[in-house]
């Protein structure tokens, strides 16, 4: 499925996990692993490892570089595109660099980045150099997604200098919770340093993992879905998604007061309000009004270098229905008509009389541990709401309103 090599044994090799986020951190554990072994090979410091990645990535990228003693360098995104571009890797790489990790299928808005065009960028960094950059493809969505709706797309081990990938069973490859994969190009690219051997549990038994003792259950609800499903029936599952994540873009599209901020790489709708003040409400009042009605449809601000804009998506999973899509609009556009009537948004001419409340929330001021000031941003039209003001007032002070936050969205 995504070309790896097999070894001599016509095996290939990789692991289970306990979701993306063990398989990230092993991933992290080998690209470490070879950096240093070639580094000590030809004489030179070990000390300083660095990890290239987007600033959108989720937040096991920064715990396994937090773990594991490796600088975390971050390249900020933009409004207009809020993922990891092929431009935006150079400048962050250097002999230290242990790998690059795009994401297929960002945790924000679904996108899957430009593999190929990283992969270039980091062989001429590598022939320029005498570097070996490799990359690991964060595909925790993606993986289950791109070999069926878009087969064509090169992202994986057909590319030299992708040595791993890992994906996600209990996302798109329709796995219930707890099940993770990670892969390896070939048997090489996992330095048999990090390979545990026992033999008291009847013969030979190779081990790389965090943890040893889990449930089988999921590794075999995964085998019974490719046996099932096939090549056929994960296409016709996921095209179906892809179907209908379109409907519901359109459907939202439609009031006029929507802008759709994702590609529709994978079945997911990312959304952003054109005008939040003319509409009434930012997103997270949207959030609290959908929640009244059973949805849980997230609000959240976008990472470093897009950190003003507010977004929302919806995750189409396999059931996920066209009768679904047309309940989850209604009740957005009910919310949004009823925002219009009775506006909370602080910026609105029917709220002028809010402005005391506004000030005093403004002079709010809050130390962090570090000594730093962090205050409260009202002047952001994507989150000054009547409703959040007047939590902050009474001392209820949500982390979505500062700066400091962290970052991800699981």
């Amino acid at each position: 499925m995504w070309y790896a090599k097999p070894g001599d044994d016509g095996k290939m090799t990789g692991t289970a996990c306990v979701g993306s986020s063990e398989a990230i951190m092993l991933a992290v554990l080998a690209m470490r692993a070879r950096w240093r072994k070639a580094r000590k090979a030809a004489g030179l410091d070990t000390n300083k490892p660095n990890l290239v990645f987007g600033s959108n990535v989720q937040c096991c990228w920064h715990k396994a570089c937090m773990y594991f003693d490796v600088e975390a360098r971050e390249a900020e995104v933009s409004e207009d595109e809020l993922y990891l571009t092929p431009d935006r890797v150079a400048p962050h790489c250097d002999e230290n660099t242990i790998g690059v990790c795009p994401i297929l299928g960002s945790t924000f808005t679904g996108d899957f980045e430009d593999v190929q065009g990283i992969h270039n960028v980091l062989q001429r960094l590598n022939e320029s150099n005498g570097w070996d950059i490799g990359i690991h493809v964060d595909a925790a969505s993606g993986g289950f997604i791109a070999p069926f709706t878009q087969p064509e797309l090169v992202w994986d081990f057909r590319l030299p200098l992708v040595r791993s990938i890992n994906a996600s069973g209990h996302k798109f490859g329709l796995v219930y919770a707890g099940l993770g994969w990670l892969v390896f190009s070939e048997k090489k690219s996992l330095p048999d340093e990090l390979v545990t051997h026992v033999n008291y549990l009847g013969g030979d038994q190779a081990s790389f993992t965090l943890n040893f003792s889990k449930p089988a259950s999921n590794v075999i609800a995964q085998y019974y879905n490719f046996i099932r499903l096939g090549r056929e029936g994960f296409t016709a599952i996921l095209k179906n998604g892809m179907l209908n994540a379109q409907y519901l873009a359109d459907l939202l599209k439609s009031t006029g007061e929507i802008e759709i901020v994702d590609h529709n790489h994978m079945p997911l709708v990312a959304f952003r309000l054109i005008d939040p003040v003319k509409s009434g409400c930012t997103l997270f009042d949207l959030q609290d009004a959908l929640k009244a009605r059973g949805w849980t449809v997230p609000a959240y601000r976008c990472p470093k270098g897009a950190d003003d804009l507010v977004i929302m998506r919806a995750v189409v999973k396999q059931n996920f229905s066209r009768n679904m899509a047309r309940l989850l609009f209604r009740d957005i556009k009910h919310a949004l008509d009823f925002f219009k009537e009775h506006p909370q948004h602080l910026h609105h001419e029917k709220n002028r009389k809010y402005k005391e409340i506004e000030e005093a929330a403004r002079k709010e001021k809050r130390d962090d541990d570090d000594g730093e000031e962090d205050r409260v941003e009202l002047d952001n039209p994507n989150v000054a709401s009547r409703n959040i003001t007047s939590l902050l007032v009474n001392g209820n002070k949500p982390r979505v309103l500062r700066r400091k936050r962290t970052t991800g969205v699981c």
